[in-house]
């Protein structure tokens, strides 16, 4: 049932503030940004709402929006100038930013926005990939400028190789967890996220025809805590959230019943971007309060969306389909869910 309910209601615990008035300015003076489509579809004669992310700023993915706004905010910090699109392409902050070099840990699409961000704007980056990232993947980041670095034999690990990547060679760390300690840079990437949510609600304020559930596909839960905490602060009519998760991967379901941050265990996942087993802290907070449900798919219904979504002519992955799996897995009524196709398919 659609409803009305106050944001302080639901995020009374959190101390967390993402402002999407900065990165909507930033991103929106960016050549190639543009609001992606959203469709309404008809799947098994049920409407459902399709944003599709896959032509996202040339990237392929929502994740562009976090990471080439989280780089310029680290920039401007370290340029002491204001956050302008202009003054970024110009030589002088190419000047400084090129004495910078961006690390972080990958399982997708993190790697390839930060990336893109540094090379934009003059810096460097340093991505680090877990065994299980397919090389194709890496030979995509390499044509961003990116130095590929091949680090363990999971994302975990990953994540420590570029922490020390960063402690020992200066760099700035920006990944897109968060944890004790570790908090500003990953909130500028949920804080880049938050576009998506706002592009949305635009496009339901302006028809009056709002979704009934929100499917929001969680890794370590940075997409899905920032579109949540949009949703609670600031749409008119208020769905349910359904937070989906691979079943090898189920790190917030199980954290959040726990009421504390878990690593759970569980085999290679093919839903890769999703293949997270500790969750982002920030997310962890944001999706305690906001969120109604958590939900498991297997690697078949991942598969399974895939081939629906082709159907209907978008082109995604198993990670990229997982809300659609989640909704045609439930058996629970939902007058007008909305489904985030997060990716293009890539390897």
């Amino acid at each position: 049932m659609l409803h009305k309910i106050n944001y302080i209601d639901h995020m009374k615990t959190s101390t967390i503030v993402l402002d999407q008035a900065k990165p909507t300015a930033f991103l929106s003076a960016c050549p190639v940004y543009k609001p992606t489509p959203l469709y309404k579809e008809l799947i098994h004669d049920k409407p459902i709402w399709i944003k599709d992310e896959g032509q996202r700023m040339r990237l392929g993915a929502f994740k562009a929006l976090g990471g080439v706004y989280a780089v310029a905010q680290l920039i401007a910090q370290k340029t002491e100038m204001d956050l302008d699109v202009n003054k970024f392409l110009s030589d002088e902050v190419k000047h400084i930013a090129k004495k910078m070099t961006f690390v972080c840990a990958s399982a997708g699409n993190h790697g390839l926005a930060v990336a893109a961000g540094a090379k934009l704007f003059g810096a460097s980056s340093r991505i680090h990939l877990a065994a299980t990232v397919p090389e194709d993947f890496a030979n995509r980041l390499r044509a961003k400028n990116a130095e590929v670095v091949r680090s363990g034999e999971d994302y975990e690990a990953s994540i420590q190789a570029a922490i020390l990547d960063a402690d020992t060679n200066g760099a700035v760390h920006l990944a897109d967890g968060s944890w004790p300690g570790y908090i500003e840079p990953p909130r500028l990437v949920m804080e880049g996220y938050t576009v998506l949510a706002e592009e949305l609600r635009h496009n339901f304020e302006m028809s009056n025809d709002w979704p009934s559930h929100v499917y929001l596909q969680a890794g370590v839960g940075g997409f899905a805590g920032a579109i949540a905490y949009m949703i609670r602060k600031n749409w008119s009519v208020q769905p349910k959230i359904i937070v989906v998760e691979p079943e090898a991967a189920p790190c917030l379901k199980h954290s959040v019943h726990r009421g504390k941050i878990l690593t759970v265990d569980g085999p290679v996942s093919e839903m890769g971007r999703l293949d997270c087993k500790t969750p982002s802290l920030l997310a962890f907070d944001i999706l305690s309060s906001a969120a109604d449900e958590y939900v498991l798919i297997s690697e078949d219904q991942a598969e399974d969306a895939v081939q629906v979504a082709k159907k209907l002519n978008y082109n995604t992955s198993p990670s990229g389909a997982a809300g659609l799996a989640a909704f045609l897995a439930s058996s629970e009524p939902n007058p007008a869910p909305l489904i985030i196709i997060t990716e293009n398919a890539i390897p």
